[in-house]
């Protein structure tokens, strides 16, 4: 346990912090899903508005990588294009 009240604080804000990015996180790797699965090219465009959004946002709360979001926008881009 932590003795400077400092130290305390930090834990607790450490622990608000964790829960909000693992939040955004998984609603992140949801919408993903959904996009992957798919198959209407309309739906799926506007659904790659929304996912972009989120990696950008995740990306620059260092919650993910900014390489890593860049590669998963890729991917997601490719495959709505990729839609007929």
């Amino acid at each position: 346990m932590a003795n400077h009240k400092s130290s305390i604080k930090r834990i607790r804000s450490n622990e608000t912090k964790k829960l909000t990015n693992r939040y955004f996180h998984k609603t992140t790797r949801n919408a993903l899903k959904k996009l992957r699965g798919t198959s209407d090219k309309k739906v799926a465009a506007t659904l790659l508005i929304e996912v972009t959004s989120l990696l950008d946002k995740l990306a620059k709360r260092n919650v993910i990588h900014k390489n890593k979001a860049g590669n998963l926008v890729g991917k997601v881009t490719r495959h709505v294009n990729a839609l007929k």
